[in-house]
């Protein structure tokens, strides 16, 4: 038997939760599907936001014979099969074909549906849960038009599982009897994913089965899949998490910081938090405060050797520390620069004062001969030429307005202007 969220799938606009930025009755999505001149699409979004019921519906509303394919099974073969289908009188319109998971299909699945795209043989609606710019070939992208789901709100799934109360009642004749504060739990534990939501009341379906009573809330946890966040760790949200907390470290919101740190905790990634908060250290913070990068890497070790819960202290406390911190992006912008001149072959040849003399015969080739050792001067500083002579005249490192930054600028500027 089918799993309840199949069974009771909508097969209405109407009946959809969620999504209200591409169904609601002014949106272009909405407005294409009631014309019937179906484009070829891809619904790009998390699992259980609607993208497979939507697509069901457009190929009701469709005249044309519908294929379904999920990518992480399909074969060439098949898609050989559907490509046959299009040259017979069986479809008289061309197809739409469904391909659910399109991320799977290698480069050359891909391109063996262009033909037919192109033509109008077919019609393609495919779905990913990951970001299409990545994983989706440009010949495809540039015939299709992308429509992006989102986590449907937990205001939209708590209507999802009334109604999934409602079915299993007129299906299953079982009669599940939940909270007010059940029904608030499912709707936020299942992170958006109303599939998750239904699997949960198909569950509690059974137990409800076997007692009369109502369902406790301690029942409910029980047989809920927790999951109040979508999070991956090869995909986009994993990506778009570390992106969020590096960058309200970076605009010193601590609060909106130790949010994201939050979930990166909860996902139980630890070697990532370690990894961007060792990058923030010198990245954002940086010489405005470099003792900064000594206690984040402190807090770091005590993370890594406690471990889960208690790591979560250490870890916040390094948040904080940087989040609260001066800025600099001095040294990042220094590096960068140096890198953009040796990538483009600038800066070749060594000026021959700084160059090894521990070797006989250098002195033959001049090496070294008009080097100047800085501490035999004053203040230990000599003006010479260290860069090649093509960048003589670089400027890589500027100093940051920060306190520290400013004070080394002017010690340094003292020193050089006595000489």
């Amino acid at each position: 038997m089918n799993p309840l969220s199949d069974r009771i799938r909508p097969d209405s606009l109407e009946d959809i939760v969620g999504q209200q930025h591409l169904l609601n009755k002014q949106a272009p999505l909405y407005n294409i599907i009631a014309s019937g001149n179906i484009p070829n699409m891809i619904f790009y979004g998390p699992s259980g936001c609607g993208k497979t019921t939507l697509a069901n519906i457009i190929a009701a509303k469709s005249d044309r014979k519908l294929y379904k394919l999920n990518a992480t099974t399909a074969s060439i073969s098949d898609i050989k099969a559907i490509i046959d289908d299009c040259n017979l009188f069986t479809a008289p319109n061309g197809v739409l074909l469904y391909l659910d998971e399109i991320q799977y299909f290698n480069k050359r699945q891909q391109q063996s549906l262009l033909e037919f795209i192109e033509n109008g043989k077919i019609t393609l609606i495919a779905s990913t849960t990951e970001n299409p710019y990545f994983y989706i070939y440009n010949a495809i992208l540039s015939r299709c038009t992308i429509f992006e789901f989102k986590p449907v709100a937990p205001s939209d799934v708590k209507k999802a599982i009334i109604r999934a109360v409602e079915k299993v009642r007129e299906y299953l004749s079982v009669n599940i009897q939940l909270s007010d504060e059940s029904l608030d739990y499912l709707s936020v534990a299942c992170g958006g994913d109303v599939r998750k939501a239904i699997n949960s009341i198909e569950l509690l379906s059974v137990i409800a089965q076997n007692n009369n009573a109502p369902l406790t809330l301690d029942q409910v946890k029980q047989c809920t899949q927790k999951s109040s966040m979508r999070y991956d760790r090869d995909g986009d949200v994993h990506y778009d998490i570390l992106s969020a907390f590096q960058k309200s470290i970076r605009g010193s919101d601590e609060n909106a910081a130790l949010y994201y740190l939050a979930r990166l905790i909860e996902a139980n990634d630890l070697p990532s938090i370690c990894r961007r908060l060792l990058v923030i250290a010198s990245e954002d913070i940086g010489l405005a405060y470099p003792n900064a990068a000594v206690i984040v890497k402190s807090c770091i070790d005590s993370a890594m050797m406690l471990g889960f819960p208690e790591a979560r202290i250490p870890l916040a406390q390094a948040v904080i520390l940087l989040a609260t911190a001066p800025k600099s992006n001095s040294a990042i912008c220094a590096i960068d620069a140096a890198l953009d001149d040796v990538r483009t072959g600038k800066g070749t040849e060594i000026p021959k004062t700084l160059r090894d003399t521990h070797y006989s015969g250098s002195k033959k080739l001049s090496n070294g001969l008009d080097y100047k050792y800085p501490h035999n001067f004053k203040n230990n500083y000599i003006p010479q030429q260290y860069l090649p002579d093509d960048i003589k005249n670089a400027v890589y490192y500027k100093y940051g307005d920060n306190k520290f930054e400013r004070s080394t600028e002017e010690y340094w500027r003292k020193i050089k202007n006595e000489n």
